[in-house]
């Protein structure tokens, strides 16, 4: 498989869900201290990241979960931030400035800050109040951060069969192996079709509504410069399907939670004015070995894995490397 180095990509993965038992005794810790509501801090992609998660606690629990962009938070505040609260931030490098700025906000109002990292020694590891560690360049950190949601919801008596989750949820390093694998051509032709195709329109819902936003603005524009729009697909009928004409390129994201008619809509009404329908459906993957009952959760997950064989062969064909940047990180802003 083009740029993919299985071993590295087993370990990384075994790394984050070997995060296991810490994760459960922060949680139990947490559980029994008590706490008033949750926070999930991030920036551009991870702050994209952090929304299947407030989506699964709006669903499933009474326990306030907001996803909030660090940046806005310093500039904004929020009146339900303070001490009661717990403020969850993850960054690879460790090094965000902005979710940095925001832990050192929220630790003045007495907030308990936990950090994913694949730096111990980094300045996100070092400013919180703990930090979980896993190989460097871990990604996503949805493993992480599933662990931690369905154990506080179980704990709250709001998530079902938590133990029998977490013990299938270590078989995903090599579940997402056989998903690469199977993505691999799908991955290929998608991008010799578009190797010249300069705008894309995606549509995601539920839990992939923020891997859509994600892979719309961290992958496509940022790493390959190239225009998109990205909508909800509960609001794709509330004007954006103006912009379908016959030659648009469609990436429409479909999982398997309680969302999924509302894709189902959109597919419909693309194909009849499409000749570029672009479907990633998780439920075209296996994952031997997860119940039915807990697919729909890693649908993030799975689509992350398809769509980075994508990225991989958009790099390929357009020439374009995907660390390449003009602005970010480059310039001063």
């Amino acid at each position: 498989m083009l740029g993919f180095v299985e071993t590295a990509f087993v370990n990384q993965l075994t790394s984050a869900v070997s995060l296991r038992t810490k994760i459960e005794e922060l949680v139990d810790d947490l559980t029994r201290t008590g706490f008033a509501n949750l926070f999930l801090i991030g920036a551009g992609g991870t702050y994209a990241a952090m929304w299947p998660y407030e989506h699964l606690a709006r669903r499933s629990s009474t326990l306030p979960v907001k996803s909030v962009i660090a940046a806005e938070l310093l500039l904004s505040g929020d009146a339900t931030l303070g001490p009661d609260s717990v403020a969850i931030f993850t960054s690879v490098s460790g090094t965000t400035e902005d979710s940095l700025k925001a832990i050192e906000y929220c630790k003045e109002r007495g907030v308990y800050t936990i950090g994913f990292t694949g730096h111990e020694d980094s300045p996100l590891a070092q400013a919180v109040d703990v930090a979980l560690v896993s190989e460097p360049k871990t990604w996503p950190f949805d493993m992480q951060m599933l662990l931690f949601m369905t154990k506080l919801l179980s704990n709250r008596s709001e998530f079902d069969g938590y133990e029998k989750f977490a013990d299938e949820l270590a078989n995903i390093p090599s579940i997402l192996v056989d998903v690469a694998k199977q993505a691999e051509p799908i991955a290929e032709k998608f991008a010799d079709k578009h190797q010249d195709t300069d705008y894309h329109f995606l549509v995601g819902s539920g839990n992939l509504w923020g891997f859509t936003y994600l892979y719309s603005m961290c992958i496509l524009e940022e790493m390959q410069w190239l225009r998109t729009t990205r909508v909800h697909g509960a609001e794709f009928f509330h004007g954006s399907l103006e912009l379908i004409e016959e030659d648009t390129s469609l990436i429409l994201f479909v999982g398997e939670d309680e969302t999924r008619p509302t894709m189902e809509r959109v597919i419909a009404f693309s194909k009849k004015y499409s000749n570029d329908v672009n479907i990633f459906d998780t439920k075209d993957y296996p994952l031997v070995g997860i119940s039915p009952e807990f697919r729909g959760l890693l649908a993030p997950l799975v689509l992350d894995t398809v769509m980075g064989r994508v990225s991989k062969h958009l790099e390929r064909v357009r020439n374009h490397s995907l660390d390449l940047r003009r602005y970010y990180r480059v310039v001063e802003y």
